[in-house]
């Protein structure tokens, strides 16, 4: 099995690439990030047409996660649990489906990116990954395979971004971000790409500053496995040429293989 997260950066303007690499790598799973659209305008009839069954959790204009999968769904629920339902912000979906050797949990998230520090966002941001963390911790519970997947805006470690130094002073890399994204890891997942892989792997690259001809990248998406996930994990793979390809997103694909 083949599940693969995205940060879209919309999903209206970056439709045409999609579909390319829906066609070209037909994921099992794809979760996707930052549609920024409303359940209702989500563009899936072209994405049905590629056989592809397709559930939203969307906001006019922000955010937004979608989980898209070549079999329905057995369960969906949308939103991370928590908030007392005062936060608004689509940034969570979860779907559980059935597999040949039984069923497995996935999860797309796109967590907060925190910026400015100074501002309300970086305690939002922080708040939000420890309800992430206690989620988490009572999905493992059930013993099952889990893939939490998303955009995390979070650079975990040096290794994870080409100029550490440009990073310091940044939400997505301060002491504090790295240390709850330890203590989700801590709980017993596994960073998939980690797993295999100990080159630099960047998933993003910002459109400015000509970021992607100097590859100066950092990693912020990750798929983290719960040990029955990682029991089965085949590969893990970075698809880097993809922020080369015509109307790109500043992130690029990241996927997995399940023995599932």
């Amino acid at each position: 099995m083949k599940i693969a997260t995205w940060n879209i950066a919309g999903i209206k303007a970056r439709l045409d690439t999609l579909l390319a690499w829906l066609e070209q790598e037909k994921p099992d799973i794809a979760c996707l990030q930052e549609v920024k659209s409303v359940d209702e305008k989500f563009p899936r009839e072209a994405i049905e047409a590629l056989g592809y069954h397709v559930e939203t959790h969307g906001q006019k204009g922000f955010n937004g996660v979608a989980l898209l999968s070549r079999r329905s769904p057995d369960e969906v629920a949308c939103g991370l649990p928590g908030d007392d339902n005062s936060d608004e912000q689509a940034r969570f979906i979860e779907g559980v489906y059935s597999t040949a050797k039984g069923i497995i949990r996935v999860a797309s998230l796109y967590l907060p990116n925190g910026n400015p520090v100074d501002s309300d966002k970086y305690p939002y941001k922080l708040s939000w990954m420890k309800r992430l963390h206690d989620f988490a911790q009572e999905r493992l519970q059930l013993e099952e395979p889990f893939v939490l997947a998303g955009d995390y805006n979070v650079i975990a470690s040096p290794q994870d971004a080409r100029n550490p130094k440009q990073w310091e002073e940044d939400a997505l890399f301060l002491p504090q971000t790295r240390a709850a994204f330890r203590q989700v890891l801590n709980l017993g997942f596994t960073d998939a790409i980690r797993a295999v892989s100990n080159e630099a792997d960047y998933t993003f690259w910002d459109f400015q500053g000509g970021a992607w001809a100097k590859n100066n990248g950092i990693r912020i998406d990750h798929l983290l496995l719960s040990p029955e996930a990682a029991d089965r994990l085949v590969t893990a793979h970075v698809q880097k040429e993809v922020r080369g390809w015509e109307k790109p997103s500043d992130h690029v694909p990241v996927w997995i293989e399940l023995n599932c």
